[in-house]
Formats: C-alpha cells, sequence, structure tokens
C-alpha cells in the first residue's frame, strides 16, 4: 500500500499526493483492529443490497494459513518437563560456578572490584525456564478445564475420559502460543484454520472465523450462526466436503432446515458419487441418509457446486493475493487479519458487478 502511494495514480489522487510510510499504515491498522473487524458485515449488506448473495446455495470450506511462528518453536509437554529438570541442572551449577569464581576472584583482586556480572547467556537460560513453566502451567489449566467441563456434543470421536493432566504429545509454541500444527498439502507447518462459507451466486463470503483446531469437523455450526447473524437469514442449501461429515452436523443440519450436501470419507468429490462402495454399518442414521442422497444425484447432485464456488476464493487469496501468512500473532489479531482479507475480496466483487 505504501509502494502504491508513491506509484499508482488512483491512491495518488485519492490521498492528494500524501504519502504515508509503511509503518504509519501498519500503526493505523493496529490500532484500529476492531473497528476494521466491522467492516466484513458492513460489505456483506452492501453486497446483499446489490443482489450479489441471495443464501441460496452456500459452500463452506477451511484452510490452512500459516502463522507468525515457527513450529521449530513448539516444545510437548513430555518434553518440556525434561528440559525444565535439564535447564534447572545447568543454572545451578552456573551459580555454583560463579559463585565459586567470584569468592576465588574476591581473595585475589578485592571485594570492590567490577565484572563480577552474570553472563548474559546465563539469563537468557533464565528466561527460558520460566517461559517453559509458563507453557507447562498453560497446558495443564487446560487439561483441568477439560476435565472439569461438560462433554462438547460436537465431537464424534469416543476419546477417552480427560485426566486432568495434559498429554505428553500435547504442545505450546513460544513464538504464537495460539496457533497449532496443522497438516496441509504442503506438510506440517505452525498454522491457523480459516474457515469461509461462499454464496454460490457471486463468490461472496458470507461468513469467516478463525479456528485453532487443525479438523473441520467441530466448525460447522460456528459457520452456521455466522451465516444467520451476518445475512440475518440462513442458507437454503450447504455443501461441504467429507471433513465436515458428522452426525452431529448432519443433524444441526436437519435442525435448522437446510438441505445438506456434505461429502462422507467414501465420496471425497462428486467422481466418486457413483461408488458403489458402502458406508459401514456402524455410522450413524443422518450419515447414512447424506450417503445415499449424494450417490442417488450423482454427477447431477448440488454438491458439485462446492469446488468451484469456495476453492476459487482461496486460490485468490493465496495465489493471486499472494497472502499465505499471518503478520500478526494472537487469536484475536489473526481473526481481524482474516475478517480483512475476507472484506477485501467482497469489495473487489462488489466493484467488479458495478462496472
Amino acid at each position: 500500500m505504501a509502494k502504491a502511494c508513491r506509484e499508482r495514480m488512483d491512491f495518488i489522487a485519492l490521498l492528494a499526493m500524501q504519502c504515508p510510510d509503511f509503518r504509519t499504515i501498519s500503526l493505523f491498522r493496529l490500532r484500529h483492529l476492531e473497528e476494521l473487524k466491522g467492516l466484513f458485515v458492513q460489505v456483506l449488506k452492501l453486497c446483499r443490497k446489490a443482489g450479489l448473495a441471495t443464501l441460496g446455495h452456500v459452500a463452506v470450506d477451511g484452510t490452512k494459513m500459516r502463522a507468525n511462528a515457527s513450529k521449530k518453536k513448539s516444545m510437548r509437554y513430555g518434553e518440556m518437563d525434561n528440559r525444565e529438570q535439564e535447564l534447572k541442572r545447568a543454572i545451578d551449577e552456573w551459580f555454583d560456578k560463579a559463585a565459586a569464581i567470584d569468592k576465588e576472584e574476591d581473595g585475589l583482586y578485592g571485594e570492590d572490584r567490577q565484572g563480577d556480572e552474570m553472563p548474559e547467556w546465563v539469563k537468557d537460560k533464565q528466561q527460558r525456564l520460566e517461559r517453559i513453566r509458563q507453557a507447562k502451567a498453560e497446558l495443564e489449566a487446560e487439561a483441568r478445564a477439560a476435565a472439569e467441563g461438560p462433554r462438547d456434543p460436537s465431537r464424534t470421536r469416543h476419546d477417552a475420559k480427560p485426566t486432568g493432566k495434559p498429554n505428553k504429545k500435547a504442545q505450546r509454541n513460544f513464538t504464537d502460543p495460539e496457533s497449532q500444527i496443522m497438516k496441509s498439502a504442503d506438510g506440517f507447518m505452525q498454522a491457523y484454520n480459516c474457515q469461509a462459507a461462499v454464496d454460490a451466486d457471486n463468490q461472496i463470503i458470507v461468513a469467516q472465523h478463525i479456528a485453532t483446531n487443525g479438523s473441520d469437523t467441530h466448525e460447522l455450526g460456528s459457520v452456521l450462526k455466522e451465516i444467520r447473524r451476518h445475512g440475518h437469514g440462513q442458507a437454503k442449501e450447504i455443501s461441504a466436503d467429507s471433513a465436515y461429515c458428522s452426525e452431529y452436523n448432519l443433524k444441526q443440519l436437519r435442525r435448522r432446515h437446510i438441505r445438506g450436501y456434505v461429502a462422507s470419507r467414501w465420496q471425497k468429490d462428486s467422481r466418486h458419487n457413483q461408488s458403489d462402495r458402502k458406508p459401514p454399518t456402524a455410522v450413524g442414521k443422518y450419515v447414512r441418509q447424506m450417503w445415499q442422497r449424494l450417490r442417488r444425484g450423482g454427477h447431477r447432485s448440488r454438491y458439485r457446486l462446492r469446488k468451484q464456488v469456495v476453492e476459487p476464493v482461496f486460490g485468490h487469496i493465496k495465489q493471486a493475493r499472494g497472502f499465505r501468512q499471518f503478520l500478526l500473532r494472537g487469536k484475536n489479531k489473526v481473526s481481524a487479519e482474516w475478517s480483512l482479507l475476507c472484506t477485501v475480496h467482497n469489495l473487489l466483487k462488489l466493484a467488479a458487478a458495478r462496472y
């Protein structure tokens, strides 16, 4: 934006030849994050008034976006225990050694001599030890809350009952603790899960939010609430890939009177809808009914709209606009950044529809 203020005539005319520095633009964004998040709803209302989003068919999907943190800065809870003990022993040894050296130098040079401060590298080790202890405490607090709180009804797996103690494989990133290591097409990366619901008429994003869980299974309910809250109405049809297929999610669609087209893992996309492979008998009633609906529809099923509606939106954001990593840290700030990206996408769609 700072470069455009110097080189592009439309920016120059809009700013009356003023050229704000990139630092000024960045500080403005940070100062007004909450207000900028509200722009998404305002632009969405304009799109609906222009007839660009009718909520006839909405496709839902998620994409992994890199966080402003390195996955190498993550540590498992089991490793924290071992590393904490190692650092404590090392620091104790350094303090004992420093005390012995101080005593020896006092005998040689006197007690009033300078230069006996602790080295910087010892100070850094102490700070890292404190951060590890803080991360351990946060993981332990989360584990206690999971054990004491009610079970999430959207979770369909029969996980073991929470014990109140963190799993040895539970991780915490020291740079951005709210981001998580997630699997994507490019391998494992420190990331956030960016959710978007896109209207099929003109690819307008009608709902969006950030998730810290790499799985999409538990996000459909939140997306449906966002659609209703922002659009003052609910979508008539919803399509989603197999990541959203669960008995709980399909029951939510039925309860909200939404006709769903959600693939199961036996129907990865429209090319497999003709497959004779049947789901196991253990699956729930709603999953089996959805499998039958997509199989009967075949290539004519409304599920075919999913790829051509929601996938191009992620392509525009990541490839055409080159945004593949968040610049801010923390879920609240990242949510504002994702909201701003979705607002820009809708503005460009609105501008293109007017000309």
